[in-house]
């Protein structure tokens, strides 16, 4: 028994050799030293991230231009570029024509022929309609006829009076020879100047046949209803057959205008502006117009005039506002939306 117990102790191992002065081990050391650097570096990290400026954020810069763009490039579009600020007056008005027009005649007749309908375009002096000027072509036969009546007086006239004044010489001359009377000569001469007031009065009345035909063409021609000036035909008032008087109120089978003439190079915007913001206005200032009908189209204007008077009921001041622009989709009596650019 002894003899096993000394053979194991043979085979332990003595670590009396291995420890430190003061009996603490080596590994034992290594590992507290360890623990102590760490603690200390993170302490380090901890007080340096405290004390340090918290960073701020650095805003991009613009990334510097292509080296082939040069100065001759053209401007952005319209599009690309930043929206202007816009104050914060806003109106609303409707896109009205400064020329629009119900073309009619200037007498009275029954529409025998109507050549225009809705939508078309015409130019100014173009035929639009005619009346009936039967009646009127007769009278100016007539007429016509008188002018040649009276132009065949005079030339009768002048015979009679070169004759008379043949019968004046041959008294006068037989009176000097103390032939012939004095009666005869005074009747020769009174003869003379009758034919010649004759003569005198059938001219006036051939200038005044004449002005009759030329008054009698110009009623012919009014039987004839021509656009004032060019533009939209937005309405047809009448129809063939129906009775035109622009001196009657209407109804029934008579009309006052055979159709409604709008000039669209001359539409316009008229807003009205409170009297308190009429001071913001002022003329050619710059504004933003949008339709109704197209909200998200921005069409450039300006102000074309501010009308110099106030509307007491509602306090209102009217401002026209003219396109910059004109475009086939503004049409009149459009609902409108301004914004006046600062």
């Amino acid at each position: 028994m002894s003899d096993r117990r000394s053979q194991l102790e043979s085979l332990s191992i003595d670590r009396e050799d291995e420890s430190a002065p003061g009996g603490i081990s080596i590994p034992v050391m290594i590992a507290i030293v360890l623990i102590f650097s760490a603690l200390s570096a993170g302490g380090t990290w901890y007080l340096m991230r405290s004390a340090a400026p918290e960073a701020q954020p650095v805003a991009a810069l613009p990334a510097p231009a292509p080296a082939s763009e040069t100065p001759a490039e053209s401007p952005a579009p319209a599009s690309a570029r930043p929206a202007q600020r816009t104050s914060g007056l806003v109106a609303t008005g409707y896109v009205v024509a400064r020329r629009q027009a119900t073309v009619s005649a200037e007498i009275t007749g029954r529409i025998s022929e109507l050549l225009v309908e809705e939508g078309a375009r015409v130019e100014q002096g173009q035929v639009l309609a005619r009346l009936d000027d039967t009646r009127a072509r007769i009278q100016l036969d007539l007429l016509m006829a008188q002018r040649e009546a009276a132009a065949t007086r005079p030339r009768a006239l002048l015979a009679q009076l070169n004759e008379a004044q043949t019968v004046l010489q041959r008294a006068e001359t037989l009176a000097a020879r103390e032939i012939g009377s004095q009666a005869a000569v005074t009747a020769a001469r009174a003869q003379v100047d009758s034919l010649t007031a004759q003569i005198s009065a059938a001219r006036a009345d051939y200038q005044a046949v004449a002005a009759q035909v030329r008054a009698q063409e110009d009623l012919i021609d009014r039987h004839i209803v021509r656009a004032p000036f060019s533009g939209i035909v937005i309405a047809k008032n009448a129809q063939v057959g129906e009775i035109l008087s622009p001196a009657s109120a209407g109804g029934g089978f008579t009309r006052t205008g055979v159709a409604t003439l709008v000039d669209m190079e001359s539409l316009e915007i008229e807003v009205d502006v409170n009297e308190g913001q009429i001071g913001r206005v002022t003329p050619g200032q710059r504004v933003e117009a949008r339709l109704d009908a197209y909200p998200d189209w921005r069409i450039p204007a300006h102000v074309e005039a501010i009308i110099p008077t106030a509307d007491r009921a509602r306090a209102t001041i009217t401002v026209r506002v003219a396109f910059d622009e004109r475009d086939t989709r503004i049409l009149p009596d459009m609902a409108s939306r301004v914004i006046f650019v600062e």
